[in-house]
């Protein structure tokens, strides 16, 4: 077991390292000085002697390997540098952005879930051909309505026609209403349609029928045998569906005019601030990657066929 999790330990780090040195690459060392571009502006009047010593004050005067390791050292200490934009430490903004952020996430995930799991058991356990039908055809609805357009259908049809939300103002709980929605409803479709794949799949296994063999109740074989084997595989589509969480958070705050990182990240890509680009990006692989590591560790604690599996690779 814990060479299991020295090796997933050392897997997380080389993905992090990639993450920062690639992210690195692309927006330090593309043609073209974004101090200069931003700085250049006749507009600002800036001497060529104060914009030498905004190079130097971000350290983009010095070369290209000194930039890199000097960054990477910084992120290691926690210090992420200063925002282009503000001027302010980059933490600081992060920090503003990521409590909203984080609570839209985890709402919008719970929900997701109780949207999935209530498909997939209302289609598994239903004996209507046609009700089975309708249900497992909704995933496939969901994933492809555009986020951004069902923002605006949902404001739209609750906020102007119904009069149900408020567009500006409110209650915490009615600000989160529909940027939740908006949120959940597309990632809740591969859940869904993973997890009625594997109920039905688990269904057709030879314990299931030697249960019902032995007089247990339909329900009974549902909940206590059928859904604890068919969630490994939703557990590793909800690790990958993170990715999906964090790009959906940046469209739905820029929708609903949120203030949160996805809100800091269109800032940040309109005003060309390199460094708080690069640190979301960290900030998102990390988060990846915690999350993924957290699933792999799971695994063995919902199957004992694996963790006899990793015990003896160990």
């Amino acid at each position: 077991m814990t060479r299991y999790l020295t090796l997933r330990l050392g897997q997380a780090v080389l993905v992090l390292w990639a993450a920062f040195t690639v992210s690195f690459l692309l927006l330090r060392l593309l043609p073209g000085d974004t101090i200069l571009i931003k700085f250049l502006n006749p507009e600002l009047g800036l001497t060529p002697e104060q914009i030498a010593d905004i190079q130097a004050y971000y350290g983009t005067d010095q070369p290209a390997l000194a930039q890199y390791l000097h960054t990477a050292l910084g992120f290691l200490r926690g210090d992420f540098g200063y925002s282009l934009d503000t001027g302010t430490p980059v933490v600081e903004r992060l920090a503003e952005g990521l409590p909203a952020t984080a609570q839209l996430a985890s709402a919008g995930f719970a929900l997701a879930v109780l949207l999935a799991v209530t498909i997939a058991f209302a289609a598994s356990h239903s004996r209507m051909g046609w009700l089975r039908g309708a249900l497992l055809a909704m995933p496939s609805l969901f994933v492809s309505i555009p986020t951004f357009w069902l923002g605006i259908l949902l404001v739209q049809v609750f906020s102007f026609q119904l009069g149900l939300v408020p567009v500006i103002g409110g209650t915490t709980f009615e600000q989160l209403v529909l940027p939740v929605l908006t949120l959940a409803v597309p990632i809740s479709a591969p859940f869904a349609q993973i997890l009625a794949r594997s109920l039905d799949q688990v269904q057709t296994q030879p314990f299931v029928t030697v249960a019902a063999a032995k007089g247990a109740s339909r329900r009974w074989i549902l909940w206590r045998h059928v859904a604890r084997n068919a969630l490994l595989p939703t557990l590793t589509i909800a690790g990958l569906t993170f990715g999906e969480l964090i790009a959906g958070s940046v469209v739905t705050e820029t929708v609903f005019g949120r203030n949160g990182i996805g809100r800091l990240t269109e800032q940040a890509v309109t005003s060309q601030d390199t460094p708080v680009m690069l640190a979301i990006v960290v900030l998102s692989a990390t988060a990846f990657v915690l999350v993924n590591l957290l699933v792999d560790l799971l695994y063995p604690v919902l199957d004992p066929r694996l963790k006899s599996k990793v015990g003896a690779a160990a």
